[in-house]
């Protein structure tokens, strides 16, 4: 009799809730059925992976070439500033532009905001805001003047003005070359025999400050610009003579502004011998600014403009290699600018101050390209 009502003790503690009152099963709760969407029918932007700490190769000193003397009309030079704020998203309405191609390198119209979806850090959004209107839009001629780039300085002329004929009469242009010092060659402006004017003013000289032109474009020049801006970046990624700025900082504001960057990407190693020549801080005196620049630094150099064309939403394009030749890439960045689609959405919840927040958009037609920024990093709160 014992055994028996130890057993039925054991029953009834481990199925307490199989039984009612009545004595009748009580149902379980049934699972909520997750309907997953085929990947088949739908394309999507692919987010960039976070980016791990890197080791850049140290950046070498100034040349010890005289300084020119400059002329009443010498082009403005740009101050170094010190590093500020990141641009963060400061706002509850989170807008971002679209591009949607097809495998060939076509644009695709006429989709409708139903053939979009928007996630932010996974969770979908409801769309808020969207958009397809044909815009001005406001560029930066970023050209490199090294002295690595003097065997290309007519082709990077010739390149930067046949972009300018691809646009519209009211698109705005800024020339800036950049060599070991920043300057404006062009204020912004819609006149084109201005533009040509600051295009043909670019002359090659020692050093390269790749990284303090993108910190200055994007924080000083392009900062109070309003509507779809871009950077047309004209360069072989080397760096040279930064001081006060790196590849990190850099591609840190870069991912935080809202500029797309595309470069125009020369590669000007063979051009300078395709040898690895002892650093110029070693023979300063007989080896210029810009040359002894070793493969490794021209591979660093290359992976930074992918880099800062991925993570901006932009594209990389070698004159060499683009098909069509560089008055196709100009179409196609020309294009692209003008004919993006704007998403904006509120975000369903709220980040802290600094927090960095994934994107990723949809489009329900599979076989596809999407490109868009694929992160932001939240504001103070107002």
């Amino acid at each position: 009799m014992t055994r028996v009502a130890v057993i039925g003790f054991f029953v009834l503690s481990f199925f307490p809730v199989a039984f009612g009152q009545s004595g009748r099963k009580i149902a379980p709760t049934p699972t909520p059925l997750v309907v997953l969407e085929n990947p088949a029918t739908y394309s999507e932007s692919k987010p960039q992976p976070p980016r791990p700490p890197r080791m850049i190769p140290t950046l070498r000193g100034s040349s010890q070439k005289e300084e020119k003397p400059k002329s009443e009309a010498a082009p403005k030079e740009l101050p170094i500033e010190p590093d500020e704020t990141a641009i963060k998203v400061d706002t509850n309405l989170i807008t971002i532009p679209v591009s949607v191609f097809d495998r060939n390198g076509l644009y695709i119209p006429n989709l409708q905001q139903s053939d979009f979806k928007i996630f932010e850090d996974g969770v979908e959004q409801e769309i808020a805001y969207f958009g397809t209107a044909d815009k001005p839009f406001t560029v930066v001629l970023l050209i490199d003047t090294s002295i690595s780039t003097r065997y290309r300085i007519e082709e990077i002329r010739s390149g930067a003005k046949a972009f300018v004929d691809q646009l519209k009469p009211q698109d705005r242009v800024m020339v800036v070359e950049f060599n070991e010092r920043v300057r404006v060659l062009a204020d912004l402006t819609n006149d084109r025999q201005s533009i040509y004017r600051g295009i043909d003013k670019t002359d090659f000289d020692n050093g390269t400050s790749l990284y303090e032109a993108v910190d200055q474009t994007l924080r000083k020049l392009m900062k109070e610009v309003e509507g779809r801006k871009a950077i047309v970046l004209f360069t072989d990624g080397v760096d040279t003579t930064s001081k006060k700025a790196s590849y990190d900082t850099t591609l840190d504001m870069a991912e935080e502004s809202d500029v797309m960057i595309f470069p125009i990407y020369y590669n000007t190693f063979v051009d300078n011998g395709g040898a690895t020549l002892p650093p110029r801080s070693t023979f300063p005196q007989i080896i210029p600014s810009g040359i002894g620049v070793s493969a490794g630094e021209y591979a660093v150099g290359k992976k930074y403009i992918e880099e800062l064309a991925a993570y901006t939403g932009g594209r990389v394009f070698q004159p060499e290699s683009s098909l069509g030749g560089l008055n196709r890439a100009f179409e196609g960045i020309s294009e692209e600018l003008r004919r993006q689609y704007n998403i904006g959405y509120v975000p369903s919840s709220d980040g802290k101050p600094g927090q960095r927040k994934l994107i990723r958009v949809r489009v329900s037609r599979p076989n596809l390209i999407v490109r868009s920024r694929d992160s932001y990093i939240v504001g103070k709160t107002k």
